[in-house]
């Protein structure tokens, strides 16, 4: 996985103050079998957030829906639709938290809450998102959501959040776009992994992330390999600049140099930390 999964405090407490329990409910007793039955909408909504507090998730989502069916017009159906998209996420069940994110967004689209509805549609992709050497369709579908949240509620905690998170986003996208020209250059298809390179290096959503410096240096190896000189020349030169004290221009320079083509800019060399001195390298 790309990430581990956190419970993060701002989506447990958007959920508790948009759907506060009125009344205890009776604890401790097995949920009944939910077959239809007309109840105190009151009874329903407590024995699911009795429920959802005991991380019972999926017998709170049994009550929670039932709240939605018997009482579909009432404010505690609102309430109901919130906390199921909450027990859904912690049960791991991404797609039905999805679901019940846009049921909230296409019934009450002008609520506050719906910021909550849209940023958890993201979530439930985010922690989705598997490693660089596999499809990256959650990826892809993570960075949309997460844009949609900035776009559409710019200076709230949720956008904040996404702010951060599609940084990490973009940079498992680079991550692929490497890990495929790494296959590409292995391969001896140059231009193939070119391509990818380049995508990493002028695509300004990745530009910011950890692998343009590798993407740089791969570029130099390549462009050597193919005889094309003055453009590994250049691409050093864009490291060394950008990037004086990185490891990969610190192997261009190396490679450059191999080659008759000495940078001017030498590599910075870092001072030597306490932490290095204990354990080499």
């Amino acid at each position: 996985m790309f990430v581990s999964k956190s419970r993060s405090g701002l989506m447990l407490m958007a959920v508790l103050v948009a759907a506060t329990s009125v009344a205890a409910c009776n604890g401790g007793r097995a949920r009944p079998k939910l077959a239809y039955e007309e109840r105190p909408v009151e009874a329903l909504y407590n024995a699911g957030y009795d429920r959802l507090q005991r991380k019972r998730w999926s017998d709170a989502v049994d009550y929670f829906q039932e709240v939605e069916r018997q009482h579909p017009y009432s404010e505690w159906s609102r309430r109901a639709i919130l906390m199921q998209i909450h027990a859904q996420y912690q049960n791991n069940n991404y797609q039905e938290a999805i679901a019940a994110a846009d049921r909230f967004i296409q019934l009450f689209p002008g609520n506050p809450s719906a910021a909550y509805a849209f940023y958890m549609k993201a979530i439930c992709n985010f922690e989705r998102i598997v490693d660089v050497g596999r499809d990256q369709a959650f990826a892809e579908a993570s960075l949309q959501g997460l844009r949609d949240v900035v776009r559409r509620y710019p200076g709230s905690s949720y956008a904040t959040d996404a702010l951060v998170k599609i940084d990490m986003v973009n940079d498992q996208l680079a991550g692929k776009e490497m890990n495929i020209g790494r296959y590409y250059q292995r391969a001896n298809q140059p231009l193939a992994a070119v391509n990818r390179y380049k995508t990493v290096i002028d695509n300004p959503d990745f530009q910011r992330t950890s692998h343009t410096p590798e993407a740089l240096y791969r570029l130099v190896e390549v462009y050597l390999s193919l005889g094309l000189r003055d453009e590994a020349v250049r691409n050093g030169a864009v490291l060394g600049h950008n990037y004086p004290g990185s490891v990969w221009y610190s192997k261009a320079f190396d490679l450059l140099s191999d080659q008759g083509a000495r940078p001017q800019v030498a590599p910075e060399t870092r001072r030597e930390g306490w932490l290095s001195r204990i354990i080499p390298g």
